[in-house]
């Protein structure tokens, strides 16, 4: 397949470059991925699209403040993107810079705090912290927010609180799991109330998700690795809920990678791994009936894998539809509910 079967036009003017006012106050496309009915809805009308017995999973990554300003040992300026803590002292590293640093220089964060470029790993660096630094420490004391590359802002105070889900808790993304910025804890209880019973798997977002598909033949492109964990309880708990004819909602795509990947052999296995899976058209769904997400990149793995899940026309069109109504776009954006194309989800 070709990546530009995956293109559409975007006015710059509809990437939300802020939260909404408050939690929940967004709009909702509701897309039926079996005929391609659209409907234009309220995110606050979700807990009426959802039935009793219905089970929301969620992905509980908490985000680090993974983005570090340095300098080298030559004066110059560096940017430090963290894109996975692999150790107390050592992390790997997205680093930009005027020139490629070289393995064994130093990095100067702070007074008295360093880090040493230990080798290059693909595209990434092996950093090591000086003496008793640890890597976390180092974050939250000198780091910021990891804003996406498409929000032109540097991030302030209000984006730590809001670019964070209210459940989160596992520390070790570098990106939100953006379809659950939309909940707040009243959402959650309504849903409760209605008898939609929830669960949390932990996917750690990577950079590597905002990367651009360079290969034109998409079948070329090698996805990013990223850890993630199905606790045993999320897994009996799917389970349980197919068994009694309920429905499984990702709350998100990173909720939905995690599952297929712990599926890739059924039954589910639960536990960690890391996953390199590549969701896109043609792929067969073992675990996710729905799925809830936000408006996603032109030409991105992920719009490759909304597609695979509700058809490439329906959901082009869905987007199109979208841009027409203004919908706001990507990380602070609006969301989708999506229902598969009957076709391309296996039955359970």
């Amino acid at each position: 397949m070709d990546v530009d079967q995956f293109a559409f036009d975007l006015p710059a003017d509809l990437i939300a470059q802020f939260p909404p006012p408050q939690r929940g106050q967004s709009r909702l496309l509701h897309l039926q991925g079996d005929t391609g009915l659209i409907r234009d809805l309220l995110f606050c009308d979700l807990p009426d699209l959802l039935q009793p017995g219905d089970l929301l999973v969620f992905n509980d990554t908490r985000v680090m403040k993974a983005r570090l300003f340095a300098r080298k040992e030559t004066g110059g300026k560096v940017e430090i993107l963290i894109e996975r803590v692999v150790g107390d002292d050592q992390v790997l590293a997205m680093i930009r810079a005027s020139h490629a640093p070289r393995p064994g220089s130093r990095l100067w964060v702070a007074e008295g705090v360093d880090a040493q470029i230990v080798e290059r790993v693909g595209e990434m660096y092996l950093l090591q912290f000086s003496g008793a630094c640890r890597a976390l420490e180092v974050m939250e004391q000198f780091g910021a927010m990891p804003l996406p590359p498409y929000i032109e802002r540097p991030s302030d105070a209000e984006d730590e609180a809001r670019y964070q889900t209210v459940y989160a808790r596992a520390l070790g993304a570098v990106a939100a799991p953006t379809a659950g910025l939309h909940f707040d804890q009243a959402m959650i209880d309504r849903l409760h109330t209605r008898g939609v019973r929830s669960c949390f798997v932990t996917l750690h977002v990577g950079a590597g998700t905002f990367q651009p598909v360079r290969s034109r033949d998409i079948d070329h492109h090698h996805m990013h690795s990223e850890w993630y964990d199905v606790p045993a309880a999320t897994a009996s708990e799917i389970e349980r809920t197919h068994q009694r004819g309920g429905r499984v909602i990702a709350v998100g795509t990173t909720s939905l990678r995690a599952l297929e990947s712990a599926a890739r052999n059924l039954p589910m296995q639960a536990g960690s791994a890391l996953t390199d899976l590549f969701i896109r058209p043609g792929y067969q769904f073992r675990v996710v009936d729905r799925l809830i997400t936000n408006f996603h990149l032109p030409r991105s793995t992920l719009l490759m894998l909304v597609c695979a899940f509700a058809g490439t026309r329906h959901t082009l069109a869905a987007y199109h539809h979208a841009v027409a109504e203004r919908y706001r776009f990507f990380s602070y954006g609006d969301a989708m509910l999506i229902d598969p194309a009957r076709s391309d989800v296996s039955s359970h």
